[in-house]
């Protein structure tokens, strides 16, 4: 793959586009509970699936990046995690403490009552609406050298490669089987909803991640060709899963849109292909955009930790009376609101961290001798 300056891959584009719309999944839950009239509720469902590749993609863009930065580079487990600390694991601990602490309305599936469910709700992802991503794409993060020691193999020759992904579908489809029957308004509907933020829910968007980084040069010849083809399949598995969320009636719920049944799962690898190929004639134009989308994916992760919180300040202040009067010009200015303050939080907490950085005693110059 050619490389610009700014050392930017698909994986980067895949996190911004993740990150850009998963702000108006939390924001249409929200507006929902405006009651909006039947109209709007259908228009609210068919934008809210689709957005619905949130979580795929970024899951794939992170797969993605890691892989071809690390597969290659001889690390230890203890330095990969070291790295992985200050940028993913400490922002996670401070805004799931913040929603804990400050917004503890936005929990889910109940409260925090001493000091045992704290911690119970500070782990499972129950925090704040979007939080239950996170727990699940942590798990991506501590397994990473497994991913990683198995894209090696697969490389090997093209014959593991396919063996991996046949392995990957094959296990993938029979758990999203298991989980349509079982837990999507199955039996264990309410006692085994934990099973969506659990890595396996997810892995085919991991595996194949590391694969298209291993293969990029086939994968990005093979894209560059066949997009058309891939956009006549988006709009086959849109309409397909738009007519499975319908079916469930009025009001429109949207917990009946999840990511786990296999239109969804066509639709979310449509998706990612479509925007990897996006991202692969941009990054072969060299086109200016490429810097401004690598910026903005590296801020990508702490600004969909904190996103919720700056919707939920938005939303109690005057964001709710705004959307029950005027629906459409409402939920513009508060996503456009939510995603300027989550970006420009990030920036400016990451400005000041490097300016104390530098101020610890580590960083301060040894005097002259």
């Amino acid at each position: 793959m050619q490389k610009t300056t700014t050392d930017i891959d698909i994986g980067d584009y895949l996190k911004l586009f993740a990150c850009t719309a998963v702000m108006l999944q939390t924001l249409l839950g929200f507006v929902l509970t405006t009651t909006p009239s039947a109209t709007n509720e259908i228009g609210i469902g068919i934008l809210y699936n689709l957005i619905k590749f949130t979580a795929p993609a970024f899951i794939f863009g992170i797969l993605y990046t890691t892989a071809r930065k690390s597969i290659n580079a001889a690390i230890s487990y203890q330095r990969y995690l070291a790295q992985r600390w200050h940028g993913l694991f400490v922002p996670t601990i401070w805004w799931t403490a913040i929603y804990l602490l400050v917004t503890p309305d936005l929990q889910q599936i109940g409260h925090y009552h001493n000091l045992r469910t704290f911690l119970w709700q500070f782990i499972n992802g129950n925090a704040a609406p979007h939080l239950w991503y996170n727990t699940m794409m942590l798990q991506f993060i501590l397994l990473m050298p497994i991913f990683l020691s198995l894209g090696r193999w697969a490389a090997t020759t093209p014959v593991r490669g396919l063996i991996t992904a046949g392995w990957t579908i094959a296990i993938f489809l029979a758990w999203i089987l298991f989980y349509d029957l079982e837990v999507f308004h199955g039996p264990q509907m309410t006692h085994w909803y934990l099973l969506d933020r659990v890595f396996p829910s997810f892995l085919i968007y991991g595996v194949f991640g590391v694969l298209a980084w291993q293969y990029h040069e086939m994968v990005n010849r093979f894209l560059r060709t066949w997009w058309p083809i891939f956009c006549l399949i988006f709009l086959a598995s849109f309409y397909w899963i738009n007519i499975e969320l319908f079916r469930f009636g009025s009001p429109i719920k949207l917990m009946n849109a999840p990511y786990y049944k296999p239109s969804m799962v066509l639709y979310d690898l449509v998706v990612i292909s479509l925007i990897a190929s996006l991202a692969i004639f941009q990054i072969d134009n060299h086109t200016r955009v490429n810097k401004v989308v690598h910026i903005l994916a590296d801020f990508a992760y702490r600004a969909f930790l904190s996103n919720v919180f700056w919707l939920y300040l938005l939303w109690s202040t005057f964001g709710k009376q705004l959307v029950i009067h005027h629906l459409l010009i409402g939920t513009a200015i508060l996503y456009a609101g939510t995603w300027m303050l989550s970006f420009g939080s990030a920036f400016i907490i990451h400005f000041i961290w490097q300016r104390i950085h530098l101020l610890l005693p580590a960083h301060q110059p040894h005097p002259a001798k």
